[in-house]
């Protein structure tokens, strides 16, 4: 039996459907979620979400938030959650090289540099979702 996953950001909803389990990144590690999990909510941290519907996987890039396990649905609410299959890897590729630039650069203000790292984090990951995607190609289970 499945359970209805929302995947929501500040800016839209990213996702919305039936699945047979959800791999989160937590603060502490990883977390799985089955139908009929136990009501729950747990801060995210950043990392790889993963989702399997019959057979598949598709995953996210996933930044911060919190999840939200209710009886009827599993609702995970993060700062920006990228789809493996959109991003754009140039993209990514660029941005950590611009958040690199300014690391060696040694920003004086803390707030810059606390971007920065924050820029970095976001791109690698970005970067990583998606090569993992093309290189294993969209994941079935048979």
């Amino acid at each position: 039996m499945p359970i209805q996953l929302e995947i929501v950001t500040p800016e839209r909803l990213a996702y919305s459907d039936l699945v047979d389990a959800v791999v989160l990144p937590g603060i502490e590690g990883e977390l799985g979620v089955l139908p009929h999990h136990a009501p729950l909510v747990t801060m995210l941290g950043v990392g790889e979400l993963r989702i399997r519907k019959a057979g598949a996987e598709e995953s996210f890039a996933i930044v911060g938030g919190f999840l939200q396990v209710r009886p009827d649905k599993v609702v995970v609410m993060a700062e920006t959650a990228d789809m493996a299959s959109e991003i754009d890897l140039e993209k990514a590729q660029e941005a950590r090289r611009e958040a690199e630039a300014v690391l060696l650069g040694a920003p004086t203000d803390a707030v810059d540099l606390a971007a920065a790292r924050a820029q970095l984090q976001q791109s690698l990951l970005r970067i990583r979702v998606a090569e993992r995607r093309h290189r294993e190609g969209p994941r079935h289970r048979g």
